[in-house]
């Protein structure tokens, strides 16, 4: 299957680029590019891509705005965003995430890094930056603009999971892969999935960036701070 591409950016010439390395790809093509977010949520509606490479500030509507439309919007449900930023760790990105973003990717990265991460975000996996640690972006996540309280409504939410589903979900959130959390639990990888399906499901999450989101809001998972 083809992944389907669209390119957000205001520069040409880095939308030139992606779209060289994107379509040289044998499972990937470009159907569309936008130079700020209100065209980029309108291409979107448009083309329905699997992917779209967010650059985070543009001219207009920025790339946190139009994540959050595309996020909002049902008949969007499918589109991943990943956010490609200058700025790696800064509050802006987190924001990105909580607005539904499946994770963000450095602009100087190498396109090994960019190609692996379109697949990523189309098997519906969250992309953390490697340049980022987990222990900051928990701190953003838990923190961001709102404080360190726990938001009680996703921590209400989180009743409807089972035990196991909880544990899961925990280790989800402390960035661990289904063959990771499948080897601590001594289950198959498939069980595992299984378990984060149905979690995402009963927590309303389009993928597990937006689970780890939740763990960290609803303060089943705390952040670490060394």
């Amino acid at each position: 299957m083809t992944i389907r591409v669209l390119l957000a950016d205001d520069q040409a010439l880095l939308r030139s680029a992606f779209r060289v390395l994107v379509d040289s790809e044998p499972d990937m093509e470009v159907v569309g590019e936008a130079s700020d977010g209100a065209e980029a949520v309108r291409l979107a509606r448009e083309h329905g891509p699997d992917v779209v490479l967010m650059d985070i500030r543009m001219p207009g509507t920025d790339g946190l705005a139009a994540t959050r439309a595309i996020g909002d919007d049902p008949a969007l449900a499918q589109v991943r965003v990943v956010i490609l930023t200058t700025f790696e760790v800064d509050d802006y990105v987190v924001r990105a995430l909580r607005a539904g973003a499946s994770g963000f990717l450095g602009k100087g990265s190498e396109p090994e890094e960019l190609l692996n991460a379109i697949r990523v975000a189309a098997g519906g996996e969250a992309l953390l930056s490697p340049a980022a640690t987990k222990g900051l972006i928990a701190r953003f996540l838990a923190q961001g603009d709102d404080g360190a309280v726990p938001d009680p409504a996703r921590a209400e939410r989180l009743g409807a999971l089972t035990g196991r589903e909880r544990e899961v979900l925990v280790l989800v959130a402390g960035g661990h892969s289904n063959d990771e959390i499948a080897e601590r639990l001594a289950v198959s990888p498939l069980t595992v999935k299984t378990h984060v399906n149905r979690a995402m499901a009963k927590l309303g999450a389009r993928d597990r960036a937006q689970l780890v989101v939740t763990a960290y809001e609803s303060g089943l998972v705390r952040p670490r701070m060394d």
